[in-house]
């Protein structure tokens, strides 16, 4: 397959912004690198790429190529996965992106459980804000997204979702702690750490406390779920993050989860997400499954109770 080859060559230069760099990367001299993307400019009759003094850009027609290119080499490695499959060997990797609060527990505890059953698929996860996420699968870069009201669009086909309820995490020893729920004015009577404007649940906080003109107490902000965690264990502040990724058991750090009424807090949609129209490699497709049924488990649950 010496065409794909050359297709994952024009990516990384894409992706590098520079040829010098993507040689590096791929074992090749600059000057081999530069004739290879010459010699396929000539074939097609236009340039792909924009040479400038430092690096290079993506003519209108390179952003058609790599589009192409990525949806060439993704379907070759879907084909080879299909080859495997065939063989008996269920080999991954899985690509997936995820919101930070399904990394502690969630996720990693449905990685092992495939794992245990297909030992021979490996994973390679990545924690992004759900924009990051929807654009690296517009991207090829992962097969799946699992994130917190993602902003849907027409490209993406939504495998299965799950209403989640914001709580606040605090100390088992705060005042909150006890309670059953909480209104988020009694929350801003504390000291706060709180996720930064990028994620979804603080996202949800700015809107609901600019619409009832409530001002939180914040005394430190993170994109890092596991500072947040940090800041409420030393600190006893008092943050958010939604329930699915809320302190449980042995990961728990002496902390709770207590939800927020829904009466001042919606719940929001955590969704499971692949590009539309793109068939998925077996593992990756076998892997949603699970996923898809643990979700479909949990908003039963929910409805039950």
């Amino acid at each position: 397959m010496r065409h794909l080859r050359l297709l994952s060559h024009v990516v990384e230069v894409a992706r590098t912004g520079s040829i010098r760099k993507a040689a590096e990367q791929l074992n090749l001299t600059p000057s081999a690198m530069n004739r290879r993307i010459q010699d396929l400019e000539a074939e097609i009759g236009t340039p792909l790429f924009e040479r400038r003094p430092r690096g290079v850009k993506l003519t209108t027609a390179g952003e058609m190529f790599v589009r192409y290119a990525r949806s060439q080499i993704a379907d070759a490695e879907r084909m080879k996965s299909h080859v495997e499959d065939l063989r008996g060997l269920r080999r991954g990797p899985v690509l997936i992106a995820s919101s930070q609060a399904l990394a502690l527990d969630f996720l990693a505890s449905r990685v092992a459980g495939f794992q245990k059953q297909h030992p021979r698929v490996t994973f390679d996860l990545k924690t992004l804000d759900h924009e990051r996420a929807l654009d690296a699968l517009a991207a090829y870069d992962v097969d799946l997204a699992l994130v917190f009201r993602p902003s849907m669009r027409p490209t993406l086909r939504v495998i299965a979702s799950v209403p989640q309820r914001l709580v606040a995490i605090v100390r088992a020893d705060h005042p909150l702690a006890a309670k059953k729920s909480v209104r988020l004015s009694e929350c801003a009577e504390y000291p706060a750490a709180l996720a930064d404007r990028s994620l979804g649940g603080r996202q949800i906080l700015d809107e609901v406390a600019a619409r009832r003109d409530l001002r939180l107490n914040v005394m430190a902000e993170s994109n890092s779920f596991e500072m947040l965690r940090g800041l409420v264990h030393r600190c006893n502040l008092i943050s958010f993050q939604i329930e699915i990724g809320a302190p449980s058991g042995d990961l728990g750090m002496s902390l709770v989860g207590v939800p927020v009424d829904t009466r001042d807090v919606p719940a929001g949609e955590l969704v499971l997400c692949q590009l539309r129209g793109r068939v998925l490699p077996i593992a990756a497709a076998a892997f949603s499954e699970t996923l898809s049924k643990s979700l479909h488990d949990m908003k039963a649950s929910a409805s039950r109770s």
